[in-house]
């Protein structure tokens, strides 16, 4: 059961949402309803990443050998294919969900379980499709940013499509309790040794880490829902109406 626990998280969420989105400032980003609740995750991450998650990346960049951590992110990298093609159907885009399985069959085979990304030399790109994607790929909206416990930035939208990409997981079939957890934390150390140069540049840079890190969520997310070609503007956040008077007092 502890692997469901985070889509409980993204129930509360919801639930939290319509709580407190009454009290929204028509001074503050209207994307961010949340806005203190998700200061205050936002810190508690922080706190957290700074005191377990960063010591551990840098841990585990000391000590392991270039080879060896790109092929534990390439082999991590292909089992992501897997539900990115399954994302891609969903979006009826054969042709990537082609080259997913193409990537996924070549891969695991040549490339040794995926720890070398033979794929990528022969011309097949990955997309790495989620189901966030897929929801807003069929008009679904990003609605409130949400900023999940541990796991960072999010979106309503994209939080009830990580409860998606969960399921559909290979790792989740795996029945072996030790080596199931065992593959989450070192996919996780991995992941966060990646970033370990972004988070850097993140703190030196922004005067308020928090805003700019939600603005270039939401940005990143608009443009991959889009494919790389999103809207000048969202229409969306246009006609959300945060003021309660009535139109001809405005």
């Amino acid at each position: 059961m502890g692997r469901y626990r985070v889509i409980w998280t993204a129930i509360l969420g919801l639930a939290l949402l319509s709580g407190c989105a009454s009290g929204v400032s028509r001074d503050s980003d209207p994307r961010d309803p949340l806005e203190p609740y998700n200061r205050a995750v936002y810190r508690f991450n922080s706190d957290f990443d700074k005191a377990f998650m960063q010591p551990l990346a840098r841990a585990y960049r000391t000590v392991t050998p270039e080879p060896v951590d790109r092929g534990v992110t390439n082999f991590f990298a292909n089992i992501a294919d897997v539900s990115s093609a399954i994302n891609n159907v969903l979006q009826f885009k054969m042709s990537r969900a082609g080259s997913d399985v193409g990537r996924v069959v070549i891969n695991s085979t040549v490339g040794v379980l995926g720890i070398f990304d033979v794929a990528t030399n022969m011309g097949l790109p990955s997309y790495k499709e989620d189901f966030g994607q897929t929801l807003g790929y069929w008009g679904v909206e990003p609605g409130a940013y949400f900023m999940l416990p541990l796991l960072g930035p999010s979106s309503m939208r994209d939080t009830l499509g990580f409860a998606g990409d969960m399921l559909a997981d290979p790792l989740v079939s795996v029945r072996e309790h030790e080596v199931y957890w065992g593959a989450i934390v070192l996919r996780t150390i991995d992941g966060r040794a990646d970033l370990l140069s972004a988070g850097e540049i993140l703190d030196e840079a922004a005067l308020d880490p928090y805003s700019f890190l939600r603005d270039a969520y939401l940005q990143r997310r608009q443009s991959l829902v889009h494919d790389g070609d999103p809207p000048i503007e969202s229409d969306f956040w246009d006609e959300m109406d945060f003021d309660d008077g009535p139109e001809g007092a405005r």
